[in-house]
């Protein structure tokens, strides 16, 4: 397989074609819209020699993630790759609405029949990373920079693990669920206890915590206090328990249960939605640790957390000191458009499309 040098963020990334573990057949046009097989057959009939410029573009602010992947596939699946021009930005760069991320120039049955395997990688890859990138954003917005989790394993088919946590990365998340999350860019999965290992222990956290420090001894002992849904108690039974070895407790509430702590406390119900983890609960479990002086031990907070919520929970000074996000991180809703906007260097597009000159992009040459 060849080799790709290119940047990533600040560094020189090497990205191997093997690093994406390409389909074999993308190149025989099983992924590839039928129309694009059959204009790819009529080309190489009645157009060979023609040169096309194919320009690719979205229309929102956003952090473009799949140039990397998109350059390995054409230098796989292209026909004579080396014959192609190819421009194009890099992964990390902040782009404008309709500002051209990539250029291809070469005859269109070498590359057109990939415009959409093109538009899907950068979709999906620009989709995440600028979700990341929004929640990491707002969970810095108090002027703290705290850590987000991505923890999207259980929110889409396994085998997009790689790429999306790649593309999380990009997005400024540097602490993931899974191994396969950090596959691309060379680190490990981390996490501590599900509820499953406190149900193995009849829902005695104290003993789940305990079995999980005796067999992890070097890992920071993040506790999961809501199996029981009485936050406060079990984070205290924990504190007591660990005392200094206690680095943290993680709360991940249900959005359809109301913690124990306020049905001691009803007096303090009638303004907010009880439901779940909300700030309310946080800093009533922040007062609970400090007031035994467990100062030290940190707050995690999970479940259905995106960028407008932890920004209005840093707006309001929220006493979390690390996010886990999942489900909203992998939204696709940002969506690509290959467009033929010159024939033999001249212009000629569907009514409304140009060629967009972009001084930012780079020139490409495969095998470097």
């Amino acid at each position: 397989m060849k080799e790709i040098h290119l940047k990533l963020q600040g560094k020189i990334k090497r990205l191997t074609n093997k690093t994406f573990k390409f389909d074999e057949r993308v190149g025989d046009g099983w992924f590839s819209a039928v129309y694009f097989l059959k204009t790819k057959e009529i080309a190489e009939k009645y157009k060979s020699d023609n040169i096309v410029t194919m320009q690719f573009f979205q229309k929102k602010q956003a952090v473009l993630c799949g140039t990397d992947e998109v350059i390995a596939l054409l230098e796989t699946f292209a026909l004579n790759p080396d014959e192609l021009e190819v421009h194009s930005l890099e992964d990390g760069d902040k782009v404008e609405p309709f500002e051209t991320v990539l250029t291809i120039k070469g005859p269109y049955q070498n590359y057109g029949f990939l415009e959409g395997v093109i538009d899907g990688i950068f979709a999906r890859r620009t989709s995440v990373a600028t979700n990341v990138y929004e929640v990491v954003k707002a969970a810095k917005s108090s002027g703290d920079e705290k850590p987000v989790i991505f923890m999207g394993d259980r929110d889409d088919h396994f085998m997009m693990q790689a790429g999306d946590g790649y593309a999380a990365y990009i997005g400024g998340s540097k602490a993931q669920a899974t191994h396969a999350m950090n596959e691309w860019w060379g680190k490990r999965g981390i996490g501590t206890m599900p509820h499953a290992l406190i149900q193995l222990f009849e829902g005695d956290v104290v003993e789940a915590t305990k079995a999980y420090k005796e067999t992890y001894p070097d890992d920071d002992l993040l506790a999961l206090v809501d199996y029981n849904n009485d936050v406060i108690t079990d984070s205290l039974k924990v504190a007591r328990a660990f005392g200094d070895n206690l680095e943290g407790v993680r709360v991940d509430t249900s959005n359809h249960l109301i913690d124990k702590y306020f049905t001691r406390h009803p007096e303090v119900l009638g303004t907010f939605d009880p439901r779940g983890v909300n700030p309310q609960l946080l800093f009533a479990l922040r007062e609970a640790l400090d007031q035994e002086g467990f100062n030290h031990v940190k707050i995690v907070a999970s479940g259905g957390f995106d960028a407008k919520r932890i920004e209005r929970y840093e707006r309001i000074g929220a006493p979390v000191d690390m996010y886990g996000v999942g489900s909203s991180l992998l939204k696709v809703h940002i969506g690509f458009t290959g467009d033929n906007v010159k024939l033999n260097g001249n212009h000629e597009a569907k009514a409304g499309r140009k060629l967009r000159e972009n001084p930012r992009l780079q020139k490409i040459t495969f095998g470097q």
